[in-house]
């Protein structure tokens, strides 16, 4: 059994992220450190907590929806629904983003176009000739 604690400030320097993070996350019910008085003492499980905090954040996950993540998995240990709901979750934001591509794009040609106008409009103006 891994015994290993950690305080506020070596798990922010482990995460390279800052106490005042972590102290959001508590306060969002993400983690539930343990405490001596008013300090906080975090386990091996809070590190990894803390992990799959930030990993979904690099996903593009809300805390919400991580959130929903740790109470199935706090309720139920056996993976199927926690699993379940990771699938979901994946495939409506890799269809977001898809949907944010095809909007990144429109606007890419956009820009283009207006690229291509202006470029038209200044060599006309150039050659003194007006479009």
């Amino acid at each position: 059994m891994d015994t290993q604690t950690y305080s506020i400030g070596e798990l922010a320097k482990t995460l390279d992220i800052t106490p005042r993070s972590i102290r959001f996350y508590e306060e969002q019910g993400l983690l539930n450190p343990q405490r001596q008085g008013q300090t906080r003492i975090y386990l091996k499980k809070d590190l990894v907590r803390l992990k799959l905090i930030l990993r979904g954040k690099r996903l593009g996950f809300s805390l919400a929806e991580t959130k929903t993540l740790f109470n199935l998995y706090d309720s139920n240990q056996n993976s199927k629904p926690q699993l379940q709901a990771m699938l979901l979750m994946t495939q409506e934001k890799r269809q977001h983003m898809r949907q944010q591509l095809e909007d990144i794009q429109m606007l890419m040609n956009e820009l283009d176009e207006v690229e291509s106008r202006c470029k038209d409009e200044l060599i006309a103006l150039t050659q003194g000739k007006k479009l």
